[in-house]
């Protein structure tokens, strides 16, 4: 090769070389983690209500696509996007009204968690929609999925997080980074909603 095209073949690398992907800058600092804070009920959740010395008032209810459930006596009340804290404030307080007993005792428990649903998309053995009855990980979600397909990109993963007003927010994830233990704050819980996108 003489001297003028090994120059050109040089300043053609060099682009290529400054081309690579460097690794994202995101505040994942910001990211909420719901495991830090009460369960917020969703569509299909089931709700085991009970009413101390009182079975015909107790019992499960599901939330309706609507996200109300019915009650005995005190009829619909809305449960998704709430607490279950804050569903029990509101049983008692409705029961107060036909319940001689002003010490009853009323509590709102999750029975089943049905409305936690995430995606896996892209480059992945097995995409699709997933749902579990508790929260995971970017990396345990890719479990579920069976791990990159040998045509993926892992390092260039993205979370397509839904944000109301806002549109989707996307979030940046290098799986290898995670794996290695190089950047672990990046294993980030998702919520319900997100995809995990693997180009």
């Amino acid at each position: 090769m003489d001297v003028a095209l090994r120059g050109l073949f040089l300043l053609s690398f060099v682009p290529a070389v400054g081309c690579a992907t460097p690794h994202p800058h995101f505040d994942y600092a910001k990211e909420p983690d719901p495991r830090r804070q009460e369960y917020v009920l969703g569509p299909s959740d089931v709700l085991r209500v009970s009413v101390w010395k009182d079975n015909e008032l107790s019992g499960e209810a599901v939330v309706r696509p609507d996200g109300a459930i019915s009650l005995p006596l005190i009829g619909d009340i809305r449960a998704a996007g709430r607490t279950p804290e804050q569903v029990r404030v509101e049983v008692a307080q409705r029961l107060a009204t036909f319940i001689k007993d002003q010490g009853a005792v009323v509590t709102v428990t999750v029975a089943a968690i049905n409305s936690y649903r995430f995606t896996v998309s892209g480059n992945v053995e097995h995409p699709g929609a997933f749902s579990t009855n508790h929260y995971v990980s970017v990396t345990e979600a890719m479990v579920l999925a069976g791990g990159p397909n040998r045509y993926a990109n892992p390092e260039e993963v993205v979370i397509i997080r839904p944000d109301p007003g806002r549109g989707p927010k996307r979030i940046p994830i290098d799986y290898p980074s995670i794996l290695s233990g190089l950047h672990p704050e990046e294993d980030l819980v998702l919520l319900a909603g997100d995809n995990v996108y693997v180009p």
